[in-house]
């Protein structure tokens, strides 16, 4: 079974529910807080695949996983965000905000990071790793654009239709991330358990370091507590199924295997910022 026609409805209905999030108040949030916006967009496209690169390099992982490591890193924040982002009081229309601008610029930037680590790997282990850029801006235009536009018009044209729309995807979101990374386990158990130990390791350390830039990256622009857990939020939230419908797509990577790092990874990212939430939340009723 080409788990790729599970991906995809899971990757229209997110990106579908992201854009029926976006208002004009989202996009003035960029003329109103520009420097929050260039803080989130630094720590997600320069230091998130930098950190990724540097993970992989460091566990020498095979090339295949190494990929399936800087492929979720390139990808977008995750929708997932902002309901995170709400839950630590932290800042949801810049999160919207952030979330959005990374799904239509990493259309450009993912495929460019990408093609220099297929060749730095290709390189390094003596392999033939093709990347088809014309075809995976297509197929990121076709499920990501295509669907966020159309929730933004539904959202522009029937707010209130739109609204209820997303009150009910919102709650399907984290179930069919969770159906997705199920179908893929049981698919592909005896990878997933052999290399568990190390692709959770690689999957840890690059949330946890990206938050952890992040932080302090938002710390030296001296912003509002809100303002900085969003960015350390979105910064440690990609968008998993964006990777795993690339790695396993046939017009791209074809390969299962490549997406496994991101099936650890959505574990991961879950597990992780809500500790991290948790956390601010006992924080906050302490302080009160």
């Amino acid at each position: 079974m080409n788990t790729i026609w599970i991906v995809i409805p899971v990757l229209l209905v997110l990106m579908f529910l992201l854009g029926t999030d976006l208002n004009k108040e989202a996009f003035a949030n960029v003329a109103r807080n520009p420097r929050a916006v260039m803080a989130g967009m630094t720590g997600q496209l320069v230091f998130l695949p930098l950190i990724a690169i540097g993970v992989a390099w460091a566990l020498n992982l095979p090339p295949v996983y190494f990929m399936g490591l800087v492929l979720v890193a390139c990808c977008p924040g995750g929708s997932s965000s902002n309901v995170f982002s709400m839950l630590a009081k932290g800042d949801v229309a810049l999160s919207v905000t952030l979330t959005a601008f990374s799904s239509v610029i990493t259309l450009f930037t993912l495929p460019l990071v990408m093609g220099g680590v297929a060749e730095l790997v290709s390189q390094q282990a003596g392999l033939e790793i093709n990347l088809p850029v014309g075809k995976l801006l297509v197929q990121n235009l076709v499920l990501l654009f295509a669907p966020m536009s159309l929730g933004i018009m539904l959202r522009h044209f029937r707010p209130r239709i739109a609204a209820k729309v997303n009150r009910v995807l919102g709650k399907c979101a984290f179930p069919a991330l969770m159906l997705l990374a199920g179908v893929f386990f049981l698919q592909y158990t005896n990878e997933i358990i052999k290399n568990f130990t190390v692709l959770g390791i690689a999957a840890g350390a690059l949330i946890l370091m990206a938050m952890l830039c992040s932080s302090l990256l938002s710390r030296t622009g001296r912003f509002s507590a809100g303002v900085r857990r969003t960015i350390v939020i979105e910064v440690g939230m990609q968008n998993a199924a964006q990777a795993i419908a690339i790695a396993s797509s046939p017009f791209i990577f074809n390969s299962g295997e490549m997406a496994i790092p991101a099936i650890i990874y959505a574990l991961m990212m879950n597990i992780i910022l809500l500790l991290y939430v948790a956390v601010i939340r006992r924080r906050e009723k302490q302080q009160a």
